[in-house]
């Protein structure tokens, strides 16, 4: 039986690998993205079933999530050096005689022209054919080992295919994101309050640096393979060869590269894409030209900083000079202040552009702009936008950061010192109140059914609704005058909002929306003061006694009960009848009791707050990462990589009907 199911495991791997290779090195997909699915799923479903069978380099690993620790040092085997860039076709020439200088007088030279793909460089090295580590460029020499999250990029294969794999190789190539991942991307961002990233490029390079490697999955990052590192056991003897290897090896290569015989051929090239880049579904920002011959690049060898061989040709910068009329501010759903320059209106690259992104007042800082100046923009590709420079300093008035918050008179901070973002922290701040409202109805917060994103929505908009204390004075008429209410769905809404009023106190803190502040740490404040007037009297040395606490945290407990708006909203929410007081549970003494347990994977029978909130109630600490002090990891469906570092590490592993007998 197990031997059917290995086999079968193995077939559906070999499956999609095939596939992935039909789809991103030969771009001639055989079946649909249902069928795709569909392969993934039966695999995923036998790999859970049968965890004995999982392997690192199984397709499965692109989509499982996990926490990782950090990211590690590690040491290029052959160094990662920068090119030297051109910035004209005379630079180019200049450079094209220095190669043939370089060489035996008469020698001829091709050249490959490559699209210099504007994303962020990785090295991804092979053992025997299999994916062993990705790591970023980092200074040259070593890099951060950004692995797990490599893994995620569907371009990048796991196993090599075909003949001819060496022994040992290291890849260079580009990790990017497309235009339209990038603005969906910036798109949840936005509605979800947090700070836009100014270009596909941040994005990528952000993305490729987050610890939680199913977050990193969804970001949708792809990859093009352009250079060659250490290798063994690999016969080539060009640039060429080399890129038609990488596809036979199922390795995704840029379709546009080009092998020409001389500079002329190169430079029309390089007019052709300076015009067409803009069809692209990807951001470029020059083009790079290599010697084709690998001897040829051998004799001619590197400086210190690059190779002799290669040289990058630049676009010109898509730039304009304007003024900058005012310096705005936008309070983002989570309180976060953005400044955004509004400009007298002018054209850059064929858009008029009237605004330019200014990211944080540190920026402005830095830049010394204000109201009046005439500033250097520049548009390369993104979506906002920025300002460069200040070329004529007119203006007389320095920017001033607000103490108050302009749409709400809410007191404005800068939590920490290191922070670059300062935020309105008054929780009825209608810039903020939607997400707030959508938050403090959630199923872990005041558990209010049927209050969703397009209820609150209607709600804020219509003016019923001008903080979190207002729902509890809404009445059927109100209700009825929102799209698709009729008199039961209006009946149970207010049914659940009534309900709400009966939940603990640990839930009303966590559904505030205090800063820093998580549906744990809420439960931890609840039960040590047991009643929202002592949590309000509270200061902040008595938080920082906390174990769970932590002084950031602790300091922002005591700015967001400071403030008047949130004792107005307290009073409110008195006045409504709201049970303000946490009723302690007695801790039952269990096989849990003292002990450190970790989840991982997806429950069938609970939510992830609920299963800690019984691992607390049965005397034990549940956790978020894996570490030699962690007792018990608990598994469900698709466990993440918490699992294959609790078997690394010996831990006691269950599956989740082994954990319902424990607590029963």
């Amino acid at each position: 039986m197990h031997t059917e199911i290995k086999r079968e495991i193995e077939k559906l791997r070999e499956q999609i690998r095939h596939h992935d290779y039909l789809y991103y090195a030969l771009s001639q997909p055989q079946i649909s993205d249902k069928e795709y699915d569909i392969l993934m799923r039966r695999l995923k479903d036998l790999e859970d079933k049968y965890p004995q069978f999982k392997t690192d380099n199984s397709p499965t690993v692109r989509i499982s999530g996990g926490i990782l620790e950090g990211f590690r040092t590690v040491k290029h085997k052959q160094k990662m050096l920068s090119l030297d860039n051109t910035y004209s076709y005379e630079e180019l020439g200049d450079w094209d005689e220095r190669v043939h200088k370089g060489l035996r007088s008469g020698e001829k030279v091709e050249y490959v022209v490559e699209l210099k793909i504007d994303g962020v460089s990785a090295n991804i090295t092979y053992e025997k054919g299999m994916l062993s580590i990705g790591a970023t460029r980092g200074d040259g020499e070593a890099g951060e080992d950004v692995t797990q999250n490599i893994k995620t990029i569907r371009a990048i294969p796991l196993v090599l295919l075909g003949k001819n794999i060496p022994d040992f190789i290291e890849m260079r190539g580009e990790v990017y994101m497309e235009r339209k991942d990038f603005a969906l991307l910036n798109k949840e961002r936005e509605r979800a309050g947090e700070i836009l990233f100014a270009n596909p490029r941040n994005a990528t390079s952000g993305s490729l640096k987050l610890l939680d490697t199913g977050l990193a999955a969804k970001r949708r990052l792809n990859f093009f393979a352009h250079s060659l590192g250490e290798y063994k056991g690999l016969d080539i003897l060009t640039q060429w060869e080399f890129l038609n290897r990488l596809k036979e090896w199922g390795m995704r290569t840029n379709p546009h590269s080009k092998l020409c015989s001389n500079l002329e051929e190169v430079i029309d090239y390089c007019k052709i894409w300076q015009e067409k880049r803009e069809k692209l579904t990807y951001d470029i920002d020059g083009m790079v030209i290599k010697v084709n011959s690998l001897s040829q690049q051998s004799k001619l060898g590197f400086t210190l900083k690059s190779p002799r061989w290669a040289a990058a040709y630049k676009f010109p910068a898509r730039q304009a000079t304007t003024e900058v009329l005012n310096i705005n501010l936008q309070v983002g759903r989570t309180g976060v202040i953005t400044p955004v320059a509004e400009l007298k209106p002018v054209e850059c690259a064929g858009v008029i552009i009237r605004h330019a992104t200014l990211h944080n007042f540190d920026e402005i800082k830095r830049l010394n702009v204000k109201e009046g100046d005439r500033v250097l923009i520049e548009r390369a590709g993104e979506v906002i936008p920025k300002i460069i420079k200040v070329v004529q300093s007119k203006g007389r008035h320095p920017f001033i950061i607000p103490k108050a918050c302009l749409v709400c008179r809410g007191k404005v901070i800068k939590e920490k010192e290191e922070d670059v973002a300062y935020r309105c922290i008054n929780p009825s701040c209608p810039a903020q109140l939607e997400r707030g409202l959508i938050h403090f109805a959630s199923r872990t917060a005041m558990d209010i059914e049927g209050m969703g994103e397009a209820v609150v929505e209607q709600l804020v908009r219509k003016g019923l609704v001008k903080d979190f204390s207002d729902i509890y004075s809404l009445k059927k008429e109100d209700l009825l005058k929102l799209e698709l209410f009729k008199d039961k769905k209006a009946e149970n809404l207010l049914e659940a909002i009534e309900k709400s009023k009966n939940q603990p106190l640990s839930r009303l803190i966590y559904g505030l929306g205090v800063r820093h502040v998580g549906e744990k740490a809420a439960y931890v404040l609840a039960h040590k003061f047991t009643t929202l007037d002592k949590i309000m009297k509270a200061k902040q040395e008595d938080f920082d006694a906390i174990y769970e606490v932590g002084s950031v945290m602790a300091e922002s407990i005591v700015n967001f009960f400071r403030q008047e708006s949130t004792q107005r909203l307290i009073k409110k929410l008195k006045e409504a009848c709201l049970n303000l007081q946490e009723k302690l549970t007695p801790v039952k003494k269990s096989s849990l009791t003292g002990k450190t347990v970790i989840f991982t994977g997806e429950l069938k029978n609970f939510s992830r707050s609920e299963v800690e909130r019984l691992v607390r109630q049965f005397g034990g600490n549940a956790s978020s990462s894996v570490s030699k002090n962690t007792d018990l990891v608990v598994f469900g469906e698709n466990p993440g990589s918490k699992y294959n570092k609790a078997k690394e590490l010996g831990i006691k592993i269950i599956n989740e009907e082994e954990f319902r007998e424990m607590i029963k």
